[in-house]
């Protein structure tokens, strides 16, 4: 039977954003105590904290099976490096990568520029140990979905495996949402049906690259269609954040930007991992290894609510643990 991890990501590791800061023993004992998790997901901003974590790491028997971190091409290359050789000294198998939609000089970066920095960066994994997963996300080259079948054809042509992270949260929050979708222009490949997005539809976005076999890591945070906007968070010039997390379980009354809370709009979201999880458990190929819940507090995301971010990563996990079970067991029994 295929195996698959289950973790959180470090920014999960918290209540609110109005709380005080947690200290990194306390994170990790509450990760292990709530009896859902097999690994702890970060990639520390400074080295001289990789004792630390691997202290925490050995004392609650927690290792840390994958990281990640953000990059500005032309100004970053080096620090991707760097980041990925200290993910391996962490013990990290996968480093989320993210490469900001602009490059260092203003520009969009175009898809060449991806490839080149895709196929550096997985010479470095390589070489430590390390692969990075290229994740489809909001203000990054892959927000034009579109791309990500374009580079994956480009690397795979020169015989480089393409592999990323699905977090499609970033995927769903776009359906039914014309505004959403006029982000990266692609409003006019979804009316036309040449750019799908309902994972219920055939040929949806999401499945395409699942049954491709790019998928290595998954971030699994809550998302509905047409998720509401963020007016809990409202920077510099008015604007409330993006809208691109939904509470896994039910809030309690006004810890959320809406009490009306409807856990059916969350099919389309759930119907992805499902997918996912089909692939990984009949595909001996498949080099998904982990899923990694991610809900964060930032201002696209759970800032300025009252809900707690841990225990909706916990009532996450454990249904990812349970539909798991239930698409692993099927697959086992089906014939062959």
């Amino acid at each position: 039977m295929a195996e698959l991890a289950i973790g959180i990501t470090e920014n999960g590791v918290m209540h609110t954003d109005r709380d005080p800061p947690i200290d990194l023993d306390t994170r990790f004992r509450m990760v292990k105590a709530s009896g859902v998790y097999d690994y702890y997901d970060k990639t520390p901003e400074d080295a001289a904290a990789v004792d630390a974590y691997l202290a925490a790491a050995e004392k609650h028997d927690l290792p840390v099976r994958a990281g990640g971190w953000y990059y500005v091409l032309g100004r970053d290359e080096a620090l991707l490096k760097e980041k990925l050789e200290l993910s391996a000294r962490l013990g990290a198998r996968v480093h989320n990568t993210q490469i900001i939609a602009r490059h260092a000089d203003g520009h969009m970066v175009t898809n060449d520029e991806v490839i080149a920095i895709y196929r550096d960066a997985q010479e470095w994994g390589n070489a430590v140990g390390c692969t990075p997963t290229f994740e489809v996300h909001i203000n990054m080259w892959s927000e034009d979905f579109r791309r990500i079948n374009e580079v994956a054809a480009a690397v795979e042509s020169r015989g480089v495996p393409f592999r990323m992270t699905l977090d499609h949260s970033h995927v769903i929050f776009k359906i039914d949402n014309p505004v959403e979708q006029e982000v990266m222009d692609i409003r006019e490949s979804v009316v036309s049906g040449e750019l799908v997005l309902d994972p219920f539809a055939p040929d949806s976005i999401c499945q395409q690259w699942i049954d491709s076999g790019f998928v290595q890591h998954c971030h699994a945070r809550a998302a509905v269609p047409n998720n509401p906007r963020n007016t809990l968070s409202i920077d510099r010039k008015g604007r409330p954040g993006r809208g691109v997390q939904y509470p896994f379980v039910r809030p309690e009354p006004g810890k959320y930007v809406t009490d009306d809370w409807d856990e059916d709009r969350l099919l389309p979201w759930k119907e992805v991992v499902r997918q996912l999880m089909r692939y990984h458990a009949s595909t001996p190929s498949s080099p998904l290894g982990q899923i990694s819940t991610e809900f964060i507090p930032f201002p696209d995301y759970g800032a300025g609510h009252g809900y707690s971010i841990f225990d909706q990563s916990v009532a996450c996990a454990k249904w990812l643990r349970e539909t798991w079970v239930e698409i692993s067991s099927e697959a086992s029994t089906s014939p062959s």
